[in-house]
C-alpha cells in the first residue's frame, strides 16, 4: 500500500509540461481538489451509515415491536447520507471533465 502511494507521488516527476503554465496548474488543482473532496465523503458517509445502521439494530433489539418505524427512519437516512455522497461525485466529474475555472 505504501508503495503504491510513493508510486503515485513519483510518477509525475517524469510527465512532460503542458504548453499552458497556469491553466495547467488550475486543472491539476481542481482534480486534486475534486479526489480529496470524494475520498472525504465517502468516508465519511460509510462511517455514517455505519453508525445509523448499528443504531437501528440496538434500537430494533431493544424493542421489537417499533421495528417498521425504525426501519422506515434507517432506510430513508441511509437515503440522505447516499444522496451527499452522489452529490460530491457529481460535484467531482464536473471539476475532472468540464474545467469549470479555466478558459
Amino acid at each position: 500500500m505504501i508503495g503504491v502511494v510513493v508510486l503515485g507521488f513519483v510518477s509525475p516527476l517524469y510527465a512532460q509540461e503542458a504548453a499552458g503554465g497556469a491553466d495547467s496548474q488550475l486543472v491539476k488543482w481542481s482534480i486534486i481538489v475534486a479526489g480529496f473532496s470524494l475520498a472525504f465523503a465517502a468516508a465519511f458517509g460509510a462511517i455514517a451509515q455505519g453508525l445509523g445502521l448499528s443504531a437501528a439494530a440496538n434500537g430494533i433489539a431493544r424493542n421489537p415491536s417499533a421495528a417498521a418505524d425504525i426501519r422506515f427512519s434507517l432506510i430513508l437516512g441511509l437515503v440522505l447520507i447516499e444522496s451527499l455522497v452522489i452529490y460530491v461525485l457529481l460535484i467531482a466529474l464536473i471539476l475532472f471533465f468540464v474545467q469549470p475555472f479555466g478558459a
